[in-house]
């Protein structure tokens, strides 16, 4: 990477680094403690992060006030549990990574910008929304902007240039495009699903709506600046489109089997996983043959697992060093110092949190990011909805927030990931794409304040869920917990409370209310409802003759 980077450019993009960093460790060590100044200085020297954490944990547990906690075992209990070991997202990330790293190795780049170039290039920036929907597809299917920016980006930024289209916006573009699909059914939004307890199958629908909103913001622009540059148009060629789009059949594929395994509910989100693993080697090696078998299915799978158990292993560690900061009620002191500081409305918060992780973001890549930030901001929003209920803010929305702060931080100068991955990919100074890259981060930037102030962005695709939570609810005579999930934000999943004020009324502190007293007398007793024990709550007629009612026998 740093060779892209020229010598001149290389001194002030260090500078700007290390002085960021420094503030942060300063800023940290104040108001913290020195203890986690450290761990973020360390961080910023690059210390792996699972390293950083599960030593963190076992330095923390051993440094207990209670001398019964000074061993090394108590950082394991959240990893081994049902709730870490057996969730299926631990199966599905060395899954999706190996799909993922398949089809960047396979010709599949070079099929999707055709069928996408063959359908959309007709319109008023017809190329250029093909970059934005081939690079979020693409993100979508491996799970990481870099990826797409060194593959789909590779192949579109000289299309981009040849057919009119200026330097800053190609490179803008390209630069950016890889983060869309980070707001679609992705990896990244798997695991913010574990770390934050969100079924999985209703976030994956619930983000459609704000990631296609945001697709849609980029190609309006990608239109108008077409328009404005000129760019020639490709006439419409049915016989091309059709010719493309057949050429990607085997990769339509695996939408089709995710989409008709999940949303039928034949099958569960780690068995899609693997078929869809089974298939993309079955298509790419013996159909396509794009790769060989011999040659590249070791090297994949070994570069896959590679990075599949960093990403496992450092989950593991985030769930060690939680089950401290859970002990010792972290969440709780941190929430009262945000409450003394003056954050009391969800507008406060929104602004501050976006601030947060716009920091986090650029100082972490999108995984560590996740793995760090949500379990502090998660019950903040809960104790925050507890004692303002009209601000009660819904897991779905929290997560749209969290997803395109991460997008915008990917692409923010000045310590952006892809901008140094753009650098590096297209022999450029990384300072050179710190303008051509805030037009587009301008329009991420709307559609997140429109998510944030907005609900219904987040909310609208998973309504209907919501609704048959609640009507199999009263069917069964029951609490509608698995609604309240789904409605608000939880300070403890285990035990949902409710979020309307219809069924605050309704459900005090969350339990079926109190049988109605009888008018003029006491409440009705089981015994009284049996008909198996008679008229009289102590005699039973299976067991002999019931005295008359009026004391006869």
């Amino acid at each position: 990477m740093s060779a892209a980077i020229s010598a001149a450019e290389t001194p002030r993009a260090a500078k700007i680094g290390m002085g960021v960093g420094a503030v942060v460790v300063a800023a940290v060590s104040i108001a913290g403690s020195l203890t986690a100044g450290l761990v973020v200085l360390l961080a910023l020297l690059g210390t792996p992060l699972f390293a950083i954490m599960g030593g963190s944990a076992e330095l923390l547990w051993l440094a207990h006030p209670d001398a019964a906690y000074h061993h090394v075992r108590f950082i394991a209990p959240t990893v081994l549990d049902e709730r870490f070991a057996d969730n299926p997202v631990v199966v599905t990330i060395p899954l999706f990574t190996f799909v993922g790293y398949v089809l960047a190795e396979a010709r599949t780049p070079d099929r999707l910008v055709a069928a996408a170039r063959a359908a959309l290039g007709w319109m008023p920036g017809g190329l250029a929304i093909v970059c934005v929907i081939a690079s979020a597809v693409f993100t979508v299917l491996t799970g990481g902007s870099g990826v797409t920016i060194i593959a789909v980006g590779a192949l579109l930024y000289p299309a981009l240039r040849k057919q009119g289209y200026s330097d800053a916006f190609s490179l803008g573009l390209v630069t950016t495009g890889g983060s869309v699909g980070l707001l679609l059914p992705s990896l990244p939004v798997g695991v913010y699903g574990i770390v934050a307890h969100i079924d999985l199958n209703v976030l994956f629908k619930a983000v459609l709506v704000p990631g296609f909103f945001v697709i849609a913001l980029l190609s309006v622009y990608c239109a108008v600046a077409g328009s404005r540059e000129k760019v020639a148009r490709e006439p419409p060629e049915l016989h091309k489109m059709a010719s493309a789009i057949w050429d990607l059949k085997w990769e339509l594929g695996i939408l089709v089997l995710l989409a008709g395994g999940i949303g039928t509910g034949l099958t569960s989100l780690d068995e899609a996983a693997g078929m869809v693993a089974f298939y993309v080697v079955i298509i790419e090696f013996f159909v396509y043959r794009d790769l060989s078998w011999k040659k590249d299915l070791v090297r994949i799978a070994r570069a896959a697992m590679t990075l599949a158990g960093a990403i496992i292993l450092i989950l593991a560690m985030a769930n060690a060093l939680m089950n401290y900061v859970v002990d010792q009620h972290v969440p709780t002191t941190l929430l009262n110092f945000m409450v003394k500081i003056g954050i009391e409305h969800k507008w406060q918060f929104l602004i501050v949190m976006n601030v947060f992780l716009l920091v986090i973001g650029m100082l972490m890549e999108g995984f560590s990011a996740i793995f760090v930030a949500v379990p502090l901001i998660v019950p903040f929003v809960a104790d925050l909805g507890n004692r303002h209920p009209d601000e009660k803010m819904s897991p779905f929305q929290l997560a749209m927030i969290f997803l395109l702060n991460l997008e915008i931080a990917y692409c923010m100068p000045p310590l952006g990931l892809n901008l140094f991955l753009s650098s590096f990919r297209f022999n450029r100074p990384v300072s050179s794409l710190y303008k051509v890259v805030m037009p587009f981060v301008g329009i991420l930037i709307v559609g997140l304040i429109l998510v944030s102030y907005v609900p219904w962005f987040s909310n609208v695709a998973v309504a209907g869920d919501i609704a048959a939570a609640h009507a199999k609810a009263v069917k069964d005579g029951l609490p509608p917990r698995d609604a309240w999930m789904m409605e608000c934000v939880q300070e403890d999943p285990t035990n949902p409370q409710p979020c309307s004020p219809e069924d605050r009324a309704k459900y005090p502190g969350g339990q079926m209310p109190a049988a109605p007293v009888p008018q003029g007398g006491t409440p009705e007793t089981p015994d009284e409802n049996n008909p198996d024990l008679g008229t009289d709550a102590g005699c039973n007629p299976d067991f002999g003759p019931c005295p008359a009612p009026d004391g006869g026998h």
